[in-house]
């Protein structure tokens, strides 16, 4: 791991890994927020299952600034999030400058390699989140057919995945079919975002329906609730 540096500016603060490349970000006046645009996309399944009582089971592999930790912690107090990152000092840094919430029943940090764990894991989730990166943007083994056969098996009936897919200068293709095998086409890969940022969402069963009508009442009753706004790419989704 490169070293880790903390930038701010405008009232966000950064999290960077030895580079330019933003590994995080927290407003600081609302750090419960998400940030950046592709954290509040991958946040899609939360339409897909309307309701405060999903997902009860939550895990994240990749830390970085604890946005999502962040969020699910205020937002779905009834969940249990299990964060699965391989670097102390990443860990560090997100109780040292981003709010990462204290250990508890409802929060439970592991420092391992997400890989490893999820194919040591005999745990079921109801969502898992995927955004684990080096400071190249090198996603490893967590954009491996392994892995994420690995996570389907790991999956709730019912669960989702939702992984962030880097663009930098590459094709998502390669990553999307591995994603598409694993998961027997139930894949939805979402337009890049303003930061190169694509966002794909995987269910362990059933059909993947992002239909702009159905989907625009949860929208608004979960801006209500906690401030998220996904009207925005509701709409990038229909012109697509």
């Amino acid at each position: 791991m490169s070293s880790i540096e903390v930038s701010e500016k405008g009232g966000v603060r950064q999290l960077h890994f030895g580079s330019e490349l933003v590994q995080g970000a927290m407003r600081i006046a609302r750090p419960w927020g998400l940030e950046l645009e592709y954290t509040r996309e991958m946040m899609l399944p939360l339409l897909l299952h309307p309701g405060a009582a999903w997902p009860r089971s939550v895990l994240q592999v990749g830390l970085g600034a604890a946005s999502f930790t962040r969020f699910l912690h205020r937002h779905r107090p009834k969940a249990r999030v299990t964060v699965v990152e391989i670097s102390p000092a990443v860990v560090a840094a997100a109780r040292q400058f981003f709010k990462l919430p204290e250990e508890s029943s409802r929060l439970a940090i592991e420092v391992a390699d997400g890989h490893d764990w999820l194919a040591a894991t005999d745990r079921r989730f109801d969502l898992i989140l995927v955004d684990g990166f080096d400071a190249e943007g090198r996603a490893g083994m967590l954009e491996s057919l392994p892995f994420y056969l690995n996570a389907r098996s790991r999956l709730n009936a019912g669960g989702m995945l939702a992984t962030n897919l880097l663009t930098r200068s590459r094709s998502v293709a390669p990553v999307a079919r591995r994603l598409r095998e694993a998961f027997e086409g139930r894949v939805a890969v979402l337009p890049p975002c303003g930061a190169g940022n694509a966002v794909a969402i995987a269910a362990r069963d059933g059909e993947i329906r992002l239909e702009h009508d159905e989907l625009r009442d949860p929208a608004r009753r979960l801006k209500e609730e906690t401030g998220l706004d996904l009207a925005p790419l509701l709409d990038r989704l229909a012109r697509a």
